[in-house]
């Protein structure tokens, strides 16, 4: 299990915030065996596939290099345009071979870890020249891979050499009984083919290293259970930060909310421990509106507004728990309740009616209806 510097295991997966500030600094999966073997296939394929063609342009350049008659060995503009000539037969005969290993030096490493370019992965780090941290990546476990790596990659390529070699002995020893041209092309065959071979041993190496390099990546990416909860700090915010908004927020909330108060209706209380404002709208359409809630000294300030802006206040526990339980602030009361509350509201609008000297006292009001599954008890 790997350890932090401070000794304590990292026994946690990385996060997707972890996995992605990783990318952002280049820090991948990446293996150098993988590439190794994708340029030298990709490169000793293509020389395979145009090799005929590449050895008869190199064939005609050298003819045309070295059949030189008397005139044009001794003209200096000759040479100069007999120099760009065989260059270009040269180029035209690379470009081929040129133009695969550029495609596979790109596919070999996007094909672990796929596309990256970090401009935090180029910049200069003046730590990586510190000797000490030299010498600590020198003689570290990462180190002897790499070492056990390199040891691995000459004892497979030696034992593919002398298996092709044995295998081609009889090829090799045919060629000093064959014309020059035929020996030269037969000479370049054999090559081409040995070193494929031997390139395709260092398959093996490769599919050691890239599950190593996958494995030691999640490793370094690992994390303790005190940075799992930094992040997850750092990300949702501290408890007390998130605390205080909290409370910002509820006492914006409440100064909005005592606001409103003078403009509602009624107030309808428990009498001592809930208090709800209602105000309806004629001109809206639609519910009465609940504008203001709150319990015990919430419940009190509400109605000390109320009366000192002289809104009615009423009296029916039932009513104010069931409004208080069921409504949320700005919201219409549910259908349930518009027979209880147009019932109040009647009763405010005949009260004020009464104290303007425009009717007779209203009855007081007696039991409201309120439906069984919006009722709350005390």
């Amino acid at each position: 299990m790997a350890e932090s510097e401070s000794g304590a295991d990292k026994s946690e997966e990385p996060t997707e915030k972890r996995r992605r500030e990783s990318r952002e600094k280049g820090q991948l999966a990446r293996s150098r065996e993988l590439n190794t073997v994708a340029v030298t296939l990709g490169g000793i394929g293509g020389l395979l596939a145009s090799g005929a063609g590449l050895a008869q342009s190199l064939m005609a350049m050298m003819r045309g290099a070295f059949e030189l008659d008397r005139q044009t060995a001794l003209s200096e503009s000759s040479m100069i345009s007999l120099l760009a000539h065989s260059g270009m037969i040269a180029l035209e005969a690379i470009i081929p071979l040129l133009v695969v290993l550029l495609i596979v030096s790109i596919i070999g490493p996007i094909s672990l870890g796929g596309w990256l370019f970090s401009g935090k992965a180029m910049a200069p780090k003046f730590s990586r020249m510190n000797p000490g941290a030299g010498l600590k990546r020198m003689f570290s476990a990462k180190a002897l891979v790499e070492l056990l790596k390199a040891l691995g990659k000459f004892l497979v390529v030696l034992a593919v050499g002398l298996l092709v070699l044995s295998a081609y002995q009889d090829d090799l020893l045919s060629i000093a009984k064959q014309p020059l041209e035929l020996a030269i092309a037969h000479s370049v065959e054999i090559v081409g083919w040995c070193a494929l071979w031997m390139a395709c041993g260092l398959i093996l190496i490769a599919a050691v290293d890239v599950p190593f390099q996958l494995w030691d990546n999640k490793q370094k990416l690992m994390m303790t259970k005190q940075e799992v909860k930094d992040e997850y700090k750092d990300s949702e915010g501290k408890p007390e930060v998130k605390s205080k908004i909290r409370q910002l927020q509820r006492e914006m909330a409440e100064r909005r909310m005592m606001q409103a108060v003078p403009d509602a209706d009624v107030v309808i209380t428990n009498p001592t421990h809930f208090a709800v404002a209602l105000k309806y709208d004629a001109d809206k359409g639609g519910a009465p509106m609940l504008v203001a809630k709150g319990g015990d000294f919430l419940a009190l300030k509400i109605r000390e507004i109320a009366q000192e802006h002289s809104v009615t206040v009423l009296e029916s526990p039932a009513l104010a728990r069931a409004v208080y339980y069921s409504t949320e602030l700005e919201q219409e009361i549910p259908a349930g309740l518009y027979l209880a509350v147009a019932q109040v509201l009647a009763y405010v609008y005949q009260l004020r009616q009464y104290q303007a000297g425009r009717g007779k006292r209203p009855d007081p009001l007696g039991n409201l209806p309120i439906p069984p599954d919006l009722r709350r008890d005390a």
